[in-house]
């Protein structure tokens, strides 16, 4: 089954107005990590206040030892494995401050069966708040061959990756855009 959504200018995911780590969707954000495969990197993930602004903070420290290389937000967009079609919108806009590293948000739908796969985008976070934006057409298909589709999404990751560094992201508002 897939939720249909109404013709406003954007949709917001979450605002982390809630204490619960809920979000506005009804759906809980949750920590993951390569631990879940071996790996060692170990996340925290908080619903904190910051210069007055509530906002989800991803922190903690990727190793590649073990095969591994990464911590994660993760949330899914619908409940009971529902799918959330997004295909009137162009994209997902955040705003972000963190430790002027790089991070991913990665996107998964109905296609994506395997746990590697996903459909990855890149921004930095820097020191000061800033506003996102990602296209949907600058996710690039991770180890899967199917395009994305963006009328089955069913979850997203706020991701740090790929290379040994400590982590420090904070989203404040994360959000569809047509």
């Amino acid at each position: 089954m897939t939720i249909a959504l109404a013709e406003e200018q954007t949709m917001l995911i979450d605002d982390f107005s809630r204490a619960d780590l809920v979000s506005l969707l009804g759906t809980k954000w949750r920590s993951v990590s390569d631990q879940v495969m071996g790996g060692i990197s170990q996340g925290k993930l908080v619903r904190c206040v910051t210069d007055d602004s509530p906002c989800l903070r991803l922190t903690g420290d990727v190793s590649l030892e073990n095969n591994g290389g990464f911590i994660q937000a993760s949330l899914d967009l619908a409940e009971d494995g529902r799918t959330l079609d997004v295909s009137s919108f162009k994209g997902i806009r955040l705003i972000v401050r963190g430790n002027d590293e790089q991070y991913g948000l990665h996107l998964r739908t109905k296609d994506v069966t395997r746990p590697w796969q996903s459909y990855r985008a890149g921004f930095r976070a820097e020191k000061d708040w800033k506003v996102v934006s990602l296209p949907f057409g600058d996710f690039l298909p991770h180890r899967i061959e199917v395009p994305l589709n963006t009328r089955k999404l069913r979850r997203l990751g706020l991701v740090a990756i790929g290379r040994p560094f400590h982590a420090d992201l904070s989203v404040k508002r994360l959000e569809f855009y047509r």
